[in-house]
């Protein structure tokens, strides 16, 4: 595996946590929790955020890391 599709398949990972999380914040009826929750996914969609432009990256970098 490349380091291209090592990157690629952390950013879908993260991106399924952060539905999962954003999806626990709408069913909680906890207020504290709903807030923590809220908080974790804006973290983690930073994350996401950087990921994506370090692909972005890979991809302008190295012709072959295109499409994996």
């Amino acid at each position: 595996m490349t380091i291209a599709s090592d990157v690629k398949q952390c950013l879908a990972s993260l991106k399924g946590v952060e539905a999962g999380l954003s999806n626990l914040a709408l069913r909680t009826q906890d207020d504290q929790s709903k807030q923590t929750l809220h908080e974790t996914v804006n973290v983690v969609n930073e994350i996401v955020t950087d990921l994506k432009k370090r692909v972005g990256e890979l991809e302008r970098e190295e012709a072959q890391y295109k499409g994996f």
